[in-house]
């Protein structure tokens, strides 16, 4: 996709300077990395828990397969799905991959305090999620959760996906999302774009991540924007399921 042509969340950068988005999430998550999971619990009530356990376990049900023996946590982060889907799969081999270092760095002190089962099968590393190092068909299950809106170029995320997604693999995506009744949505809009970024300052020290988050929810493709997205990209029976009012949306689908 030229850059030209780019709409929506593509558009939507952190700190609003001629960077390349890539290099301006890098940074971002780098600065929040401290406050990341303390800000994740503050700011969804405890939810974001629940939101994963509900999308993963949707993953679970459309696996095609019992056997799942290769996982990849695009976007890990700290690492907190990561090691869900260790705990979900023991006998899998979990990969974890982010553009920030410094969110890494807390995946693996999480790490080194995990048992060695975790220390044998998790492995974490920094990589560009749109120009992944691994070999087409490499993995059973792809995992995202909430970053899908901070790829610069949205289709070429989930093209990259899709091929190293293995036939009958299954994707699993979460984002925030915006709800559609009116009444609701302003009141989301009320505490997304006002609350958060306030308590999200004083946390983090950054004046800009927590504004970003919101706009960049606002911008994104949702609910069947998204799984067009998905399909165009060579997955097959995309689907979404909104909670909470519509505040987050996990997206489920399959490589044929």
């Amino acid at each position: 996709m030229d850059d030209k042509t780019l709409t929506g969340a593509e558009l939507v950068n952190p700190y609003g300077d001629n960077r390349e988005k890539a290099e301006q999430v890098e940074e971002m998550f780098d600065s929040i990395a401290p406050a990341y999971d303390f800000m994740n619990t503050a700011m969804t009530f405890g939810l974001h828990r629940m939101w994963r356990n509900r999308a993963l376990n949707a993953a679970g049900t459309a696996r095609k397969s019992a056997d799942t023996l290769d996982i990849l946590d695009i976007a890990t982060g700290t690492g907190d799905v990561a090691f869900d889907l260790h705990r979900r799969y023991p006998g899998a081999r979990v990969t974890g991959v982010d553009l920030s270092e410094g969110m890494l760095r807390i995946a693996e002190k999480k790490l080194k305090n995990a048992d060695e089962s975790a220390k044998k099968l998790l492995s974490f590393e920094q990589g560009d999620s749109l120009d992944l190092r691994f070999a087409d068909e490499s993995f059973d299950l792809i995992t995202v959760a909430y970053g899908v809106r901070n790829f610069q170029h949205l289709d070429r995320g989930y093209a990259e996906m899709s091929r190293v997604l293995r036939r009958g693999g299954t994707l699993c995506v979460i984002e925030l999302s915006e709800p559609a009744n009116a009444l609701t949505k302003a009141c989301y809009r009320l505490y997304s774009r006002h609350i958060i970024p306030a308590l999200g300052k004083l946390v983090s020290g950054d004046s800009r991540a927590y504004s970003y988050l919101p706009e960049s929810i606002a911008a994104a493709p949702q609910r069947d924007r998204m799984t067009a997205l998905m399909t165009a990209a060579g997955l097959s029976d995309c689907r979404w399921k909104s909670l909470t009012f519509g505040a987050v949306t996990y997206y489920i689908s399959t490589k044929r």
